[in-house]
C-alpha cells in the first residue's frame, strides 16, 4: 500500500493501492499514444492546453494548496503560493514557447540551413516532496509545450498530490493519458527507465538517487536531467546592509521548514560584521511561529518524516560535539506532529558536519570568515553547486566575485529562487542539466539539423 501521510498530526489520511502489472502497462501504453499524437498537434493548440491548465491551477488553488499542506506539512500560505507559481509558469511558456521553438536559421553552403526542435516523446519525471506541485509542475509545461507527453512517479508520501496533478490535466481536457500518474516504488524507476516507450527521465531529489537514476538512464542511453542536492552558501560581506540580509537570510534558511533544495544553509559571514550579522540573524528566527500548516500565523510547518527530523538533530548534535556554538533551537518540539525547532549554529568551520552535508530542515549554520577571498574558497569547498547568495553594496565587485562561485545560480542581494524566466540546474553532486527558461525547454527536444541544397531543374 501507499499512504498519505499528515505529518503535523502523524495521522494516515488515505491509502492507494500501487499501480502494478496490467495497469503499469495500460497507462504506459496510452501515454504513448497520446504522446504521439500530442507531437503532430499545431503549437497554438498545445499551447492553448498551457492556458486551460494555468486557469485550472488558479481556479483550484485553495484545494490543492490544501492538499499539499496535509500532505507534506508547510504552511497553507506557502502551500497556496506554491499553487499559484505552477500557473505562472504555465502561462510564461504559453507565451514564450513559441519564440524559443522558432526554427534557427544558420548560413551555410546550403540554399536553407537551419536547426529545428521536435519532441523526444514521453519523458519520466521522478519527483520529490517537498515541492509536491511546483517540482512536478516546472517540468511539465515545458515539456508539454515542445510537444513531449509526462509519465509522473511522485514520491510516494505525497499520492494525493501525485493524483491532483493528474486530474488538473482532465480538467483543463489534456488528451487522456498525456500527463500520466503511476503509483509505484522507487524499485520501478530502473524498469521505467528501461521501457522502450520513455525517452528521456527528469529527477529531482538527492545526490545517492541521482546517481542511481544516472545510471539506468546511461545504461539505457536516454537523456537525463538531474537538479539533486545542495549546501547553498549565503555569503555576507563586510559592506552588506545586514538587516536586510538577515530578514532574506531567514527566509532563504527557513521557509518551507527547510527542506529544499535551494535553502540557504551555510551562511558564511565576514568576521567583522559577524556578530551583527548573528545578533539580527538570530532576532528575526525567534519571530517564526512553528506550528499546525493549516493555522493562521504559522510561518514553519512541520517535517515531512520523522526520519528527517531525526536525521537533522543528529547532524545538529554531531556539529555542537565537533564545536559549535548553539544560539538558538536544536530540539525536535515534543508533542504530536514532527516539528523541529528553527536552530542557528555559530562558529561552524569547514569541516564541521552543519557544513559539510546538507542540513534539510530548519537549521542554519554560521561560518566566520576573515575576508571575501575565504569566503568563496569556503563556498566552495563542498561537493554541491546548486544556489548561492551574495551580499554587498558593491556590485561591480559582486559580479565579480559571482564568477568565482560554483554554482548554478548566484543571487546578488537577493534570495535564491527559481524563476521560469531563467534556467535552474546545478553543477558538481548538484546534477546537471537545466529546468526552466529556453535551456529547459530546449533539453527535451532534439536538436536537428536539416540542411537543404539547391533546387535541380
Amino acid at each position: 500500500m501507499i499512504f498519505s501521510f499528515n505529518p503535523a498530526t502523524e495521522e494516515t489520511l488515505a491509502s492507494f493501492e500501487p499501480h502494478e502489472g496490467s495497469a503499469i502497462e495500460s497507462r504506459l501504453a496510452a501515454a504513448h499514444r497520446a504522446q504521439r499524437a500530442w507531437a503532430a498537434t499545431a503549437l497554438p493548440d498545445r499551447l492553448a492546453l498551457l492556458r486551460r491548465v494555468a486557469a485550472r491551477l488558479r481556479d483550484q488553488k485553495a484545494s490543492l494548496g490544501l492538499t499539499i499542506a496535509l500532505e507534506m506539512g508547510k504552511p497553507l500560505v506557502e502551500a497556496v503560493g506554491e499553487v499559484e507559481k505552477c500557473a505562472w509558469n504555465f502561462d510564461y511558456y504559453a507565451e514564450a514557447a513559441p519564440a524559443m521553438l522558432a526554427d534557427e536559421v544558420v548560413a551555410s553552403s546550403a540554399s536553407d540551413s537551419r536547426i529545428v526542435r521536435d519532441p523526444l516523446g514521453l519523458v519520466l519525471a521522478v519527483m520529490p516532496w517537498n515541492y509536491p506541485l511546483w517540482q512536478v509542475m516546472r517540468a511539465a509545461a515545458p515539456v508539454l509545450a515542445a510537444g513531449n507527453g509526462l509519465v509522473l512517479k511522485h514520491a510516494s508520501n505525497v499520492p494525493q498530490c501525485a493524483l491532483a496533478i493528474e486530474a488538473v490535466f482532465r480538467d483543463a481536457d489534456a488528451p487522456d493519458g498525456l500527463v500520466t500518474t503511476l503509483l509505484v516504488g522507487a524499485a520501478q524507476v530502473p524498469a521505467l527507465i528501461a521501457d522502450e516507450r520513455i525517452a528521456a527521465v527528469t529527477f529531482t531529489g538527492s545526490t545517492p538517487a541521482g546517481r542511481s537514476i544516472a545510471a539506468a538512464a546511461g545504461q539505457a542511453l536516454k537523456k537525463q536531467v538531474l537538479e539533486l542536492g545542495g549546501s547553498d552558501p549565503f555569503i555576507v560581506l563586510a559592506d552588506a546592509d545586514l538587516e536586510t540580509a538577515a530578514a532574506v537570510g531567514v527566509k532563504a534558511r527557513f521557509q518551507n521548514t527547510g527542506q529544499s533544495c535551494i535553502a540557504a544553509k551555510r551562511f558564511i559571514v565576514e568576521q567583522s560584521v559577524a556578530d551583527r550579522f548573528v545578533e539580527a540573524f538570530c532576532e528575526q528566527a525567534r519571530r517564526l511561529v512553528v506550528g499546525d500548516p493549516l493555522a493562521a500565523g504559522t510561518t514553519q510547518g512541520a517535517m515531512a518524516r520523522a526520519n528527517l527530523r531525526d536525521e537533522l538533530h543528529a547532524q545538529v548534535q554531531a556539529s555542537l560535539n565537533e564545536g559549535a556554538t548553539l544560539c538558538l533551537g536544536g530540539r525536535p518540539v515534543p508533542g504530536r506532529g514532527i516539528f523541529y525547532e528553527p536552530t542557528v549554529l555559530d562558529h561552524v568551520k569547514p569541516a564541521m558536519t552543519a557544513a559539510r552535508e546538507e542540513t534539510f530542515g530548519p537549521a542554519a549554520a554560521i561560518v566566520r570568515v576573515r575576508d571575501a577571498g575565504e569566503a568563496v574558497a569556503v563556498a566552495n569547498g563542498t561537493p554541491f553547486g546548486l544556489g548561492a547568495a551574495l551580499w554587498t553594496r558593491d556590485l561591480d565587485r559582486a559580479r565579480s566575485l559571482a564568477r568565482q562561485v560554483e554554482a548554478g545560480a548566484v543571487f546578488v542581494n537577493g534570495l535564491v529562487a527559481s524563476d521560469p524566466r531563467l534556467p535552474f540546474g546545478g553543477i558538481k553532486a548538484s546534477g546537471y542539466g537545466r529546468e526552466l527558461g529556453r535551456l529547459g525547454l530546449h533539453e527535451f527536444t532534439n536538436a536537428k539539423t536539416v540542411w537543404t541544397g539547391p533546387a535541380r531543374t
